[in-house]
C-alpha cells in the first residue's frame, strides 16, 4: 500500500511512541489527524513541542477513545488508522484495573466499530511484548503463549484477541502490532531507561532502582515507529500478530551500568523496594523473534543499543526536556 497521500488517525499521537509515529507519516506524505486526550490544559502532551511548521500539517482531534460517539467522529474519512492510545504503566494497573479495561479493551472495541462502519483501508492496533509474560522460550515468536502477568498485560491481552476477532467476523483488516521495549526521547518517566537517565542528570549519586536480573528486548523509538509504517505499506499483514524486536536482550542490571558509565561512573545502584513488582508478577525475561516482520516488510532496526543510549541521553540532556521529569520520586 502506497501511504503518500493517504488520510490517517493516530490515537495516542500525543503520547511517546505516537508523536514519534506523527512525524514518520507526516515524511511519508500523509494526512495526519492526531487523536489526542482530551483534557481541560488544552494540552496536546509531546506534540505541543513539535515546532509550529509541523503541527500545522497535522490536524488535532481532542476526545476520548472510551468514548464511542468521538471514536467514531475521529475515524470518518481516515483510510488508515493507528490505534496507539492505552494506559500503560504496570505499577498503576495495580491498583487501577478498572481504568485499563475501559481504555485498553473498551477504547479499542470503540475503534474496532467505527473501523468496521466506516470501511478503513487498515487499522494496525498496537500490542505490548508483555502479553507473552516471562518467556518460556526464547526468542519469543507470535506463537508463544500469553500470560496475563499484571491487569495491564491482561488487558492488552483482551484487546488483542478482540481485535482478532473483528478480523475473523468482519473481515476488518486488522493487524496487531507488537513492540518490545521501546526507549528514546519523550519517554515517560515511568520507564526505566528515563527513570535512570533523569536521576543521574540531576546529580544523583545513588540510582534507586527495582529488579536487576530480568532482561528486556531494546528498540529505538525511531525504528519501532518505521516498524509500523512499514507493517502498514505491506498488503500481506492483514490479520497477523506482528512483534517488533532486534533479537537481542540485556539485564536491567547491565543496561543500568553502561548508562551510569557514561553519564557519572561513580554513581551506584540501590534498591528500592517500593519499586519491586510482585514475584507473580515479575517478567522475567523478554528477548523477541523479528523473523516474520522482515519476512513480511522491508522494516530493519537502523540503531544499536549504544546509538539509541546516545541519542536519549543527549536529547535529556537539554534543560527544557530533562525539567519534565521528577527524578525525585518514584513515577509509576
Amino acid at each position: 500500500m502506497e501511504l503518500k497521500g493517504k488520510k490517517v488517525l493516530v490515537t495516542g499521537s500525543d503520547g511517546f511512541i505516537g508523536s514519534h509515529l506523527v512525524e514518520a507519516l507526516l515524511r511519508e506524505g500523509c494526512t495526519v489527524k492526531a487523536f489526542v486526550y482530551y483534557n481541560s490544559f488544552n494540552s496536546w502532551g509531546w506534540l505541543d513541542s513539535f515546532p509550529k511548521e509541523k503541527l500545522d500539517q497535522i490536524e488535532i482531534f481532542t476526545g476520548d477513545v472510551r468514548d464511542p460517539n468521538g471514536v467514531r467522529t475521529a475515524v470518518k474519512g481516515c483510510d488508515i488508522v493507528f490505534h496507539l492510545a492505552a494506559l500503560i504503566a504496570i505499577p498503576y494497573s495495580y491498583h487501577s484495573p478498572d481504568s485499563y479495561v475501559d481504555t485498553n479493551i473498551k477504547g479499542t472495541l470503540n475503534i474496532l466499530q467505527a473501523c468496521k462502519d466506516f470501511q478503513v483501508e487498515k487499522l494496525l492496533v498496537t500490542s505490548t511484548s508483555e502479553v507473552y509474560g516471562t518467556a518460556r522460550y526464547v526468542p519469543i515468536d507470535e506463537k508463544h503463549p500469553k500470560q496475563g502477568q499484571s491487569p495491564y498485560s491482561a488487558t492488552k491481552i483482551g484487546a488483542d484477541h478482540m481485535a482478532e476477532s473483528f478480523y475473523r467476523s468482519f473481515n476488518v483488516p486488522v493487524t496487531i502490532v507488537r513492540p518490545f521495549n521501546t526507549y528514546g526521547p519523550r519517554q515517560s518517566a515511568r520507564a526505566v531507561i528515563p527513570t535512570i537517565i533523569s536521576q543521574l542528570l540531576n546529580g544523583k549519586k545513588e540510582i534507586k532502582l527495582g529488579a536487576l536480573h530480568p532482561t528486556r528486548d531494546l528498540l529505538f523509538v525511531e525504528d519501532t515507529a518505521n516498524a509500523f509504517v512499514e507493517i502498514a505499506k505491506s498488503d500481506d499483514t492483514n490479520g497477523k500478530e506482528i512483534n517488533i524486536a532486534t533479537n537481542n536482550e540485556i539485564s536491567i542490571g547491565d543496561l543500568a551500568q553502561n548508562i551510569i558509565d557514561i553519564i557519572n561512573p561513580d554513581a551506584k545502584i540501590i534498591t528500592d523496594e517500593e519499586r519491586l513488582r510482585p514475584d507473580k508478577s515479575e517478567v522475567e525475561r523478554l528477548y523477541g523473534d523479528n523473523a516474520q516482520i522482515k519476512e513480511l516488510t522491508n522494516w530493519t532496526p537502523n540503531h544499536s543499543l549504544k546509538e539509541g543510549l546516545k541519542a536519549t541521553i543527549e536529547w535529556f540532556g537539554i534543560k527544557e526536556n530533562l525539567n519534565n521529569y521528577k527524578a525525585d520520586i518514584y513515577n509509576v
